[in-house]
């Protein structure tokens, strides 16, 4: 049980949930969990260009041909590359923070990685870079930092757009999202 409340989002009730039924119903299922994070846990490493989790030394998105190698996507973490690749509207390459600035909890420009990233941002190839951090405070924090050195560096960096999600309507639509729509309309 304490090992399951080690996972995000779970608490004692879930974890004892959890625990308890894969005991007394799925043994099966307990050992085929156990190998496979045994087996994640030995084989998957970093891609050392884009930082993504992957059990190569590149993974098979930097190593695919068809890629537009002139854009970069910048996202925090491996789900947020994950949430980009299912939309099929971007298909260029992407790097991995894995994580965000937060002077507060102690992580800073080295703890992320930002010098891999401007080396690769600055690889000749790559033209465009999207910001695509998560509009949280660290989120924009982070992406105003690295538009800053990219830019100095003669970069086009974009960010992702925000506004009004479709098919909702403004009256349920909370306030900052509207102001942000406003500013950023086209």
């Amino acid at each position: 049980m304490q090992a399951l409340r080690r996972l995000p989002g779970v608490g004692v009730k879930s974890a004892s949930r959890m625990a308890f039924h894969m005991l007394q119903h799925d043994r099966e299922g307990a050992q085929l969990l156990s190998q496979a994070l045994q087996n994640a846990a030995l084989t998957v490493r970093h891609c050392s260009l884009c930082h993504t989790f992957t059990e190569a030394d590149v993974c098979a998105t930097c190593l695919n041909p068809l890629r537009d190698h002139s854009k970069l996507c910048v996202v925090e973490t491996p789900a947020d590359q994950s949430a980009v690749e299912r939309t099929s509207a971007f298909k260029g390459l992407y790097f991995v923070l894995m994580g965000k600035l937060s002077p507060l909890d102690g992580i800073g420009p080295r703890d992320i990685g930002l010098q891999k990233l401007f080396a690769r941002a600055t690889d000749g190839v790559v033209q465009e870079v999207i910001l695509a951090t998560n509009f949280t405070a660290e989120g924009e924090a982070t992406a105003h930092v690295i538009a800053e050195a990219l830019k100095a560096r003669g970069l086009q960096v974009t960010r992702l757009a925000r506004g009004v999600p479709a098919g909702s309507e403004l009256e349920y639509v909370d306030l900052g999202t509207i102001a942000h729509a406003l500013v950023d309309r086209r």
